[in-house]
């Protein structure tokens, strides 16, 4: 029995390694219109300082599931280029992990007439990952070999490519591109050496006309990972309603897997809305999980607040 709490932390973290890969969890985050937290090519698009919120509660209903808190802020530097902040505490049973990514983005106009642009970026992370043994009860069960809270920590680098044509976009990325050293597992020999994933994001923003008062974006992710080659697809459809510069807007996503025993297996379906007021934005989103943790769990709830602060127009359409 004394070793059951030990085996159970280590049990999340082989779990977590694999699911997480070191990363914040990427769910319908990006689609509260902030796709900055997906790639580093979106910094400082936009006339303001962007600052988002996102507090993140999965699995509802089950005991010490994951919680996640995350800030992002991006903004423009000079006329062509943007940095960018993104912060987050993720919080899974036993298991914790924080970590931050400074980002740096260029943006190329390739023809200012038609709107047609290139963006290149770069990220530097930085990721901790420990498990906490604060709440093991080492009375009842002692271990002497628990001592302290192990833990490893991992520097890494994101790249990205983002072409926009009119209302057309479509970004390529590369996420965790250094391997981890063989030599430095921390827990487990069968942790997962290579840490990159792939993914493209693209969309469309559609208007009958200028003076049409709806927006609808359909986009699509896909995303791919390395290390054992599964990977997941999200399908989303957003429909804006505006009132001048604010806008409300209301739509859904669809997740699900491809990989070699789930072929289109169905991850989960998030209703989502949101607006935008003067600077303030909320954005929500509730996923309903289709996979076996069904009959543990009712869902996902997904909550971003956020500001925009410092309006300061660009000379360059690029970061318009």
């Amino acid at each position: 029995m004394r070793k059951i709490v030990p085996a159970l932390a280590l049990m999340a973290y082989v779990s977590f390694s694999w699911g997480q890969e070191l990363n914040s969890p990427q769910l319908s985050q990006y689609l509260a219109d902030n796709p900055f937290v997906l790639s580093p090519t979106y910094a400082g698009i936009g006339d303001h300082i962007k600052i988002r919120l996102n507090g993140l509660a999965q699995w509802v209903g089950i005991k010490d599931a994951p919680r996640t808190q995350s800030l992002a802020a991006d903004m423009r530097l000079g006329e062509k280029s943007g940095i960018g902040l993104f912060l987050y505490n993720d919080s899974n049973g036993y298991t914790k992990q924080q970590g931050a990514r400074i980002s740096f983005a260029h943006h190329l106009t390739l023809d200012r007439y038609e709107d047609e642009f290139l963006s290149f970026g770069l990220s530097y992370n930085f990721n901790q990952f420990r498990i906490d043994i604060a709440e093991f009860d080492l009375i009842t069960f002692p271990d002497g070999g628990i001592v302290n809270n192990r833990q490893t920590t991992n520097h890494n680098f994101d790249v990205g490519a983002l072409y926009r044509y009119d209302k057309f976009y479509f970004s390529l990325n590369a996420s965790n591109l250094i391997n981890k050293d063989p030599r430095n597992l921390t827990f487990d020999v069968d942790e997962p050496n290579e840490l990159r994933n792939y993914y493209l994001y693209t969309g469309y923003r559609y208007t009958k006309n200028k003076n049409s008062k709806l927006e609808i974006e359909p986009s699509l992710l896909y995303k791919i990972f390395e290390s054992d080659g599964r990977s997941e697809t999200d399908l989303a459809v957003k429909f804006r309603f505006y009132e001048f510069e604010d806008y409300y807007y209301i739509g859904a996503n669809y997740r699900f897997l491809l990989d070699h025993n789930q072929v289109f297996q169905p991850h989960y379906i998030a209703p989502i809305a949101g607006l935008k007021k003067s600077n303030f934005y909320f954005g929500y989103s509730y996923q309903i999980i289709l996979n076996e943790i069904l009959g543990y769990s009712t869902g996902t709830h997904v909550v971003t607040i956020g500001v925009d602060l410092f309006q300061g127009i660009s000379n360059c359409r690029c970061t318009y």
